[in-house]
């Protein structure tokens, strides 16, 4: 772990630093409530008097409406690149599309310089469940990272919202006309009825050796 920058105060750099310690050693962030019992605060809202605190400097991103949705934002260093907390949204299907809803499971540490690819504060990941992107090397298991601020172009693979059901994909343009492909000859062409939306274009893939 990198020693923090001196504009946090003592507690703030404490608690930063325990965020930290509870992304790499469980995954996810903690509550409020956990924060209090570690730290020994009597009182939630010293906890939030705290964190709205370091947001204002810079060094953590909360979302809202999540209990767990502390992230990180470290300043870049000179000497070595900024490692980012890339929340991961579960799973998106690579094969017939299904209905899911945001939820953050836990967090993905990334290096931006290792994965080759600059990434916004909105970028997040999915795990892809299905074979029908195999031919682009996208496997079941694998993790998608999804840039939402990049404009998706013709044969970009995207995470696409399609007629109400997510889906990974390879968008294809024809004749001003948006639809989804497959990347495996076994699955059909995804043709919207109603309503296409692309929620951001993927940029890297991230894969554990497995049996």
């Amino acid at each position: 772990m990198g020693k923090l920058p001196t504009k946090l105060t003592t507690c703030q750099r404490r608690i930063v630093e325990y965020i930290q310690a509870c992304v790499r050693d469980l995954g996810r962030p903690p509550t409020r409530q956990e924060i209090a019992d570690h730290f020994k605060y009597k009182s939630l809202t010293t906890v939030e008097d705290h964190l709205r605190l370091i947001v204002r400097k810079g060094f953590l991103k909360i979302e809202p409406s999540q209990s767990r949705g502390l992230q990180v934002m470290l300043p870049r260093q000179p000497t070595r690149s900024t490692l980012l907390d890339i929340p991961l949204f579960g799973s998106i299907p690579a094969g017939p599309p299904d209905e899911r809803e945001g939820e953050i499971i836990r967090y993905l540490t990334i290096d931006p310089e290792t994965v080759k690819v600059r990434l916004s504060s909105d970028a997040f990941a999915l795990q892809v469940k299905g074979d029908s992107m195999i031919e682009k090397h996208i496997l079941d298991g694998d993790h998608v990272i999804i840039e939402p601020r990049r404009e998706p172009r013709h044969q970009d693979v995207v995470a696409a919202l399609i007629d109400g059901q997510t889906t990974l994909k390879t968008l294809l343009i024809k004749n001003g006309k948006a639809y989804l492909k497959a990347e495996n000859p076994k699955y059909k062409d995804l043709i919207p009825k109603e309503d296409l939306r692309v929620n951001g274009v993927a940029v890297t893939v991230l894969r554990n050796l497995r049996k």
